[in-house]
């Protein structure tokens, strides 16, 4: 900010009291004031065989570390068939039996903020009573899950979920289970890890959840 020499002849200060005080009112911006966030990152699971356990090898992007979780953790499967022509390459629950399962993506560059615009999409077909839920964890270490799902479908469906509508629990990640109460105000702004999970047992192709891709829109938190 420039001001006029004048200006600067009878107020010599000026200058440095702007200085000063205009960081304390320009600093400290929400999701909000830098705009709606683009595609951070998608994961769309690598084209090769279907592979019981899941594991590093069918993560397609660079920057994202897979983590398996639940008592089910080596019973996620990354499934494929070569008919139907175009069915995808996709993470399968339907042998899940011992017990709850969870899959999560680590951003290894940094935390993401999911608060203001923030939002999640991706592609699933769901069977039984399966709704499937996106979680995540903070910064310090807590995970949450949200009350917001997507449940079941004879076919494939792209399913939008904003942040800013979704309630959180609290979730036990070593057993994947919920608890009350849902919270008030978690904060979402330092995400580390997001994935999914049904919170329930697999049973087969006629009781399962399946994942195609996930896409996360948010910015990366700007308090590193």
């Amino acid at each position: 900010m420039q001001l006029p020499r004048f200006v600067l002849r009878v107020f010599p200060s000026a200058t440095f009291l702007i200085g000063f005080f205009l960081p304390l009112f320009t600093s400290g911006a929400s999701a909000e004031d830098v705009g709606r966030p683009e595609l951070l990152f998608r994961e769309d699971w690598a084209a090769t065989p279907a592979q019981l356990p899941v594991d590093q090898s069918h993560v397609a992007h660079p920057d994202l570390q897979l983590h398996l979780h639940g008592p089910s953790r080596d019973l996620i499967k990354k499934s494929h068939h070569d008919q139907p022509a175009d069915d995808p390459h996709y993470i399968w629950s339907g042998r899940c039996a011992v017990g709850n399962w969870a899959v999560s993506l680590e951003r290894l560059t940094g935390a993401f903020d999911l608060t203001g615009q923030a939002k999640v999409r991706w592609r699933t077909k769901q069977s039984g009573f399966r709704t499937l839920r996106i979680m995540v964890r903070t910064a310090e270490g807590q995970w949450l899950v949200g009350h917001l799902g997507d449940d079941a479908s004879r076919d494939w469906r792209i399913r939008e979920f904003n942040m800013i509508d979704m309630q959180w629990r609290n979730l036990l990640i070593e057993t994947v289970v919920e608890e009350d109460p849902v919270l008030t105000d978690p904060d979402l702004s330092r995400i580390t890890h997001i994935g999914f999970t049904d919170l329930m047992l697999g049973g087969n192709s006629r009781a399962c959840s399946r994942l195609d891709w996930i896409e996360v829109y948010a910015h990366p938190s700007s308090t590193e």
